[in-house]
């Protein structure tokens, strides 16, 4: 069993807008300490035997100018790759930026993982698009927090569709909601309408009521 509330409350988030290269975007951002040197962290979420065990099998040409494939995700190019520091891809399409910056933490042997994603506003429609990918990268940086700490499941497709992991969800949509209404990026209705749709893709079988 897992700490729901105390996992939720690990996360950081962000909402924002801003221009990037001429082009006016959402910028969501996801921040977590971990108990692990940076350089363990680097290897969990790089290397293709490491990242299976608690996210789902990685493919591909995974070096600076390659490409990767996460088997029933998305897949992209890896425009940035400078171990154990940096990593920037393409995530889904062309228009779509992940980038990954890994920090020591404030305390001994941790490990600060910053996740930055961001799509044009055109695509996103205002800042409740976060809610469309912000509950799944909560969803991964839990995932991972629990493999770091020696909590390895034997099929972590189906840990991460469980009931628990599904209440999780639940409440990374409320928060990320919150988010995104402190941000001032989008209306209630906006918001309301990708509440919804959060919450029928990221916990189903809770009906959006977390326990």
């Amino acid at each position: 069993m897992i700490d729901i509330a105390q996992q939720l409350a690990a996360i950081h988030r962000a909402v924002g807008n801003r221009v990037l290269e001429e082009t006016e975007v959402v910028a969501i951002t996801v921040r977590r300490d971990y108990q692990a040197e940076v350089a363990d962290v680097w290897e969990a979420i790089t290397e293709p035997e490491r990242v299976r065990r608690w996210f789902l099998p990685l493919s591909g040409d995974l070096r600076e100018g390659g490409n990767f494939q996460l088997e029933g995700n998305a897949g992209g190019d890896i425009l940035t790759c400078q171990p154990p520091r940096l990593l920037k891809v393409t995530f889904g399409g062309p228009i779509s930026f992940v980038t990954l910056t890994l920090t020591e933490g404030a305390r001994p042997e941790t490990t600060t993982l910053e996740l930055e994603h961001t799509v044009p506003l055109e695509f996103a429609g205002s800042g409740a698009g976060a809610l469309y990918p912000g509950p799944g990268w909560d969803g991964a940086f839990l995932g991972l927090a629990l493999y770091l700490a020696g909590e390895v499941s034997e099929d972590p497709v189906a840990a991460a569709n469980s009931l628990e992991a599904q209440n999780f969800s639940a409440g990374a949509v409320r928060a990320w909601a919150e988010t995104v209404r402190a941000s001032g990026t989008a209306t209630e209705e906006q918001l309301a309408a990708a509440v919804e749709v959060s919450l029928a893709q990221f916990a189903p079988a809770v009906g959006g009521q977390p326990s």
